[in-house]
Formats: C-alpha cells, structure tokens, sequence
C-alpha cells in the first residue's frame, strides 16, 4: 500500500459522519495510474457505486469516473462514512482487479485515505454535481460531457443539463 502522507490521518480526526448528509468525496488510484482508462475497467467502479445504493448504504446523487480517481456526492444513509468509502473501495478494487486479470492479487487499486467535504446547502450542491460531472471537460478527455461514459447525475434533464435546483428524485 502506498504510504499515508503526514497529518492525513489528522484530517478525519474529530469529524462526525452522519447519516442523511450529503457528501462529496474525491479519492485516487493507487499511485494515479490511469487504471479506469478501459470502459469495461471503469464500470467496475460504477458497479460498486451501485452496490452501495442496492445495500442502501448511499444514496448516489452524481459521480464520475475518472481514469485515475473517483468523484462521488451521495446521501450517507446506513453507515458511517468511513465504512461507506472502504467497502467501495475494497469492492471496487475486486472488481477491477478481476477485470484486469489479476483476481487473487492484493495489488493496491486505490491510495490510501480519501477526501470527504459534507455540503451545507442547495447552492453547494449543484455547483457541487456542477464540477463532478464537469470533470472529463476540463481534462480534455471529451468535448460534451454526453461523450464521456462514466458518469451520472440524478439531475440531469432530457436535454443533459443540471436545473438551476434540484429536483426531489422519483
């Protein structure tokens, strides 16, 4: 595993998870390779996502894959943070693995540790879904973010645009 950088640690020390927050976490390949490059590699990590929602541990609000890291805004339903992102991270990595070949291994996927911001209001939450779902843009990877295949937001309309508030989802 990559080693923790100092103080990293300290930075989840005192922080309270609590359900039916929204959070946004962002959170890197091990060493930033590009390991979700493949479409068929990245859906493993959208198909954790979606394990988390089925096991009603996160509600997905929007994420976006990206080649080397992970953005994800969710409602933290029945767990604690911490609990959340490790067991995507650990299944997202058995996924992953498996889809390069490399089921049994224990090479890292993921770098240690994650960063978590919980939003406060509307506003922060869709300029929040805003630059998540922007992410494959301002990299340069597509010129329309509908190019781009590892994405979701729950409230993208018809035409792929955000409203300028969020609508309650069905």
């Amino acid at each position: 595993m990559d080693s923790v950088l100092p103080g990293s640690c300290a930075l989840r020390r005192g922080r309270v998870s609590q359900q039916g927050y929204i959070y946004h976490i962002t959170t890197a390949t091990c060493g930033r390779q590009p390991l979700f490059s493949a479409i068929t590699v990245g859906r493993c990590v959208v198909r954790a996502l979606r394990a988390a929602e089925s096991e009603l541990a996160a509600r997905t609000l929007a994420f976006v894959v990206m080649p080397d890291h992970l953005h994800w805004l969710f409602e933290l339903q029945h767990a604690s943070l911490p609990t959340v992102v490790g067991q995507l991270k650990g299944r997202a990595a058995r996924y992953t693995r498996s889809a390069l070949g490399l089921a049994g291994s224990t090479s890292p996927v993921w770098q240690r540790g994650y960063f978590d911001h919980a939003l406060r209001t509307n506003e922060s939450l869709v300029e929040t879904a805003r630059y998540i779902i922007g992410n494959p843009l301002r990299a340069g990877l597509v010129t329309r973010i509908g190019d781009y295949p590892l994405w979701d937001c729950v409230w993208v309309g018809n035409d792929g645009a955000l409203p300028s508030r969020p609508q309650k989802r069905p």
